[in-house]
């Protein structure tokens, strides 16, 4: 068995890599304005389903990639009241310009009571702990906190959901 010298290794590698993106990879652009739509109605049941999925890089560097999706008749018959402290934890302008500072990069207790809108130490404490109650923010260690990645695409998607 002979070894490969670094040249070899690295001409192979380059043969791959051209491969994998040579001609015919590209992606196809979707047909219709409602591709995504169209795909899911494709794979859903009647009465039909609701997903939402979003690819976000955050200020700070993080990726987050997510999908959720529900059978329409299994949210109609859910019990709705059960959001509504989740939802709740979101319908405050302070919570909401908490989430959007964290997700920004602001992620200690310093770093988020500097912020002139943020109110006093007690009232930032009081937003912090309905954020992390109704798990939008979880707590990273002493006094710093995180929107848990799989959190970051619904926050995004309710706020594009109240927009006209």
């Amino acid at each position: 068995m002979t070894e490969e010298t670094l040249a070899e290794r690295v001409a192979r590698l380059e043969e791959r890599v051209a491969a994998l993106e040579g001609p015919g990879t590209e992606r196809p652009e979707p047909a219709g304005v409602f591709w995504a739509l169209d795909a899911l109605k494709e794979r859903a049941d009647e009465p039909g389903a609701v997903l939402f999925t979003g690819s976000v890089t955050l200020p700070s560097g993080e990726h987050y990639e997510w999908q959720q999706g529900h059978r329409a008749d299994d949210l109609m018959a859910d019990d709705w009241s059960q959001s509504a402290e989740t939802l709740s934890a979101l319908a405050h302008p302070v919570r909401l310009l908490l989430l959007r500072e964290i997700m920004q990069g602001a992620r200690t207790t310093a770093e988020l009571a500097a912020h002139e809108s943020l109110g006093t130490t007690g009232q930032l404490y009081h937003h912090l702990r309905q954020l992390v109650a109704a798990g939008w923010l979880r707590t990273t260690g002493r006094g710093r906190y995180s929107v848990p990645g799989e959190r970051v695409v619904p926050i995004l998607t309710v706020l594009a959901a109240t927009r006209r």
